[in-house]
């Protein structure tokens, strides 16, 4: 079943969205308009699906305008509808308008929830609120979660089920798309999703969530988040967008895969360098989107890749080849084929690989160049290989006599466990444990 909390802005609907969901994935500020795409999630506790919208506005263009269409878009689209009005500021012309517009738009029931209504003394005449139709309204305060079991009963006489849901571990491929504001992200998921989910404007800090979208791409289901665009610290000045960047870092912990986008038409910054780094660091896989590669001249291209994929294999010990695709998010050139290169490491970075194999390949590795001498001239021996993790591939190797193995065997290791079992585009991370002595 499909939910759509709707109203003005500033009304509450991010807060109480969070609070249904019981998670932090709306940007919630004070300042109206902070929403502008429609954000979806799961009822923590029950198996709807529910959507955050932008707050509805009377704009006739622009970005105010799109947000405006999407959240209608979603209305009309849903099943159940949670109209939240501002039970501090009282009943203003606006909620009269929308709740009219509402009513035409949709034939879904509609529970109307008195927001911001933890004191009494605060709140304005709630029986105005009568005067939008919806029957008696539920007062209810999103930032303190009260009086959510009239929403749950509402709900649940909605769908004929009152099944009280944990939360089951989600399979899908969950896939953040990074990158500098204006190199194209919320166009390339448009273009993956086949229609315009997401507002696309000429202009930098258009999308200010991380927005995750459910969808199906390719033979497989997957999660996009779409997030907002990461400029350098000192060009940050308002707080709207730094909350908005620390969400579009925090993505990363929580996909499987990022998505790097790059415009190809311009030079790679230090800052996407950056952000490469701690994808790295988080033991993601990593795919870099030259996006817009078909505005690179074709007698470029060759020269421009090259270049580019030097700069990143030299930047990262971590990653023995750099998985760098050209793409081109408007015509949708190279999408499909990123996806299946995605894919293919995904279903690699889930594989376990036997202990055996692991240490055919590590003992092959030492005989061909055997580990140097310790800081005080002791023989290193390595003796036992094996996978401890994945996400990223972790090696445990056990080694005798000195453990103090530098830095560029481990690259070497690395490299060449990579190279062997097909984990080139893949984090490792390798550590060691020195071995008993029996005799101590």
């Amino acid at each position: 079943m499909k939910v759509t909390i709707a109203g003005r802005p500033n009304t509450g609907k991010s807060t109480l969205f969070n609070a249904l969901t019981g998670t932090r994935d709306a940007l919630v500020h004070n300042r109206p308009g902070v929403t502008r795409d429609t954000i979806s999630g799961t009822f923590y506790n029950r198996p709807y699906e529910l959507f955050d919208t932008a707050g509805l506005e009377g704009a006739k263009s622009g970005i105010a305008a799109d947000s405006t269409q999407m959240a209608f878009d979603a209305i009309s689209n849903s099943d159940a509808i949670l109209f939240v009005v501002d039970g501090r500021t009282g009943l203003v012309a606006d909620d009269i308008n929308w709740a009219k517009t509402v009513r035409r738009k949709t034939k879904a029931p509609v529970l109307l929830l008195i927001n911001k209504s933890e004191s009494e003394k605060r709140l304005s005449d709630t029986n105005e609120f009568y005067k939008l139709g919806f029957g008696a309204p539920i007062m209810i305060s999103a930032e303190h979660k009260r009086g959510f079991d009239e929403i749950y009963s509402f709900l649940d006489k909605i769908s004929g089920s009152s099944v009280v849901t944990d939360r089951a571990q989600d399979t899908r491929i969950k896939i953040a798309v990074l990158g500098q504001p204006n190199v194209g992200k919320s166009t390339f998921v448009n273009r993956v999703l086949g229609e315009k989910r997401q507002i696309v404007q000429d202009m930098p800090g258009v999308t200010r969530d991380t927005v995750k979208i459910p969808t199906h791409f390719y033979g497989r289901d997957i999660v996009l988040m779409d997030t907002a665009g990461l400029r350098r610290k000192s060009s940050v000045t308002d707080d709207v967008e730094t909350l908005s960047a620390l969400k579009s870092l925090d993505a990363i912990d929580k996909a499987d895969v990022v998505i790097l986008m790059v415009d190809a038409t311009g030079n790679i910054e230090n800052q996407a360098l950056g952000i490469a780094a701690r994808v790295y660091d988080a033991g993601k896989i990593l795919c870099i989107a030259l996006n817009k590669w078909d505005l690179v001249e074709p007698e470029f291209r060759d020269e421009k890749l090259l270049k580019l994929k030097h700069q990143f294999a030299n930047s990262f010990h971590q990653i023995i080849k750099p998985m760098i695709l050209a793409i081109s998010a408007e015509t949708g050139t190279g999408v499909q084929n990123m996806f299946k290169r995605i894919y293919e490491q995904w279903d690699i970075s889930n594989a376990q690989v036997p202990t055996s194999l692991l240490n055919r390949i590590v003992e092959k590795l030492v005989a061909e160049r055997q580990p140097p001498m310790s800081r005080l001239k002791r023989a290193m021996k390595i003796k036992f290989a094996r996978q401890i993790g994945r996400h990223p591939m972790q090696i445990k190797i056990n080694v005798g006599g000195a453990s103090d193995i530098p830095e560029s065997y481990t690259r070497y290791l690395r490299r060449g466990i990579a190279t062997a079992l097909k984990w080139e585009h893949l984090p490792i991370e390798i550590s060691y444990d020195k071995a008993d002595n029996p005799f101590d």
